[in-house]
């Protein structure tokens, strides 16, 4: 079923959100909705984009989300707070933005009777299970409040469905990267830190020993299952997926690879592990495969290499 009208993203400015609303507009949408509060997404991000308008406003705040999800065929909900350290460190506002504005969220599409919300969940669910690849049928073990908070969120988009028929998907997110993902921030993501690192010729710090291993999606992959699951038939409603790409790499791998990359040499030095961190991470996408037609792309060393591109590529400087 083909996404038709209105199109909402929440968290729309931010990294994955932006790089959503560039392949629906690649894709021909042209009435999509950004919304978000701007905390850590920009405006800049959804530069150039055809048919896109950007409402400010806090998934917290009913209102805003009822207002701005009035008409909409399609809601891919990814505003969070997205970060487990952070969620350690700051426990309230990571509840009440990833718990309870997602509740807004799922409230204001049911009162608007949305057809399908897609929502981002998280791997960090899994927790540390030894068994890997990771699939979907495992029991949750959440290791911090951020790995609890979004599996919460998986538990209300499922009672959506059941209780009040509004169709909803969760995707696991496993470890996303790619353009426009913000270094800056002491809970960047790992990839955003390396590519600074990189072109300021300066080595990372990596926490723990570097051989924590992660399946490393690339953001456009990411965003092309987002659709395909908006675009499924309703027999896939109600139900979690994962959305990785099943491989995983470590972090000394990926440091190597991007090293190679560039040319240079740059030992990473090593520090204290992060309170809440897995291990490993792979994702098993049978299921993903099979019943949402997920089909990467990107092999690490090309997304490796679109990302550094687009970091060198003048936004570099600001970092």
């Amino acid at each position: 079923m083909s996404i038709k009208g209105k199109v909402v993203v929440t968290g729309g400015a931010g990294f994955i959100g932006s790089g959503l609303i560039r392949c629906l507009a690649e894709k021909g949408h042209r009435d999509i909705v950004a919304f978000d509060n701007l905390y850590s997404g920009k405006e800049a991000n959804l530069a150039g984009v055809p048919g896109v308008g950007l409402q400010v406003g806090d998934i917290r705040d009913f209102d805003a989300v009822a207002a701005a999800v009035a008409g909409a065929d399609t809601v891919f909900h990814l505003a969070a707070i997205p970060s487990v350290p952070r969620s350690i460190v700051e426990p309230v506002p990571s509840h009440e933005v990833n718990i309870d504005g997602t509740f807004q969220v799922f409230r204001a599409c049911h009162e608007a009777k949305v057809r399908r919300v897609v929502y981002a969940a998280s791997s960090s669910a899994y927790g540390d299970t030894l068994v890997l690849p990771k699939v979907e049928t495992m029991a949750p073990s959440p290791k911090s409040p951020y790995a609890a908070q979004k599996l919460m969120g998986e538990y209300y988009a499922s009672v959506f469905f059941s209780c009040y028929g509004l169709e909803t998907v969760s995707l696991r997110f496993f470890n996303v990267y790619g353009p426009r993902q913000d270094p800056s921030s002491p809970y960047s993501g790992v990839l955003s830190i390396f590519n600074s690192c990189l072109l300021k010729r300066v080595a990372p710090t990596i926490h723990g020993d570097g051989e924590q291993s992660r399946d490393f999606t690339y953001v456009e992959d990411v965003a092309g299952l987002c659709i395909k699951a908006a675009e499924a038939g309703s027999q896939v409603a109600g139900k979690v997926y994962n959305a990785g790409n099943g491989n995983r790499y470590t972090l000394n791998q990926v440091w190597d690879a991007l090293q190679k990359i560039e040319g240079v040499s740059l030992p990473a030095s090593y520090g204290p592990s992060r309170a809440g961190d897995v291990r490993d991470s792979q994702a098993d996408a049978t299921l993903a495969v099979a019943e949402l037609g997920h089909a990467p792309q990107f092999t690490l060393e090309e997304g490796l290499r679109r990302t550094l591109d687009w970091y060198r590529s003048g936004i570099s400087g600001k970092i």
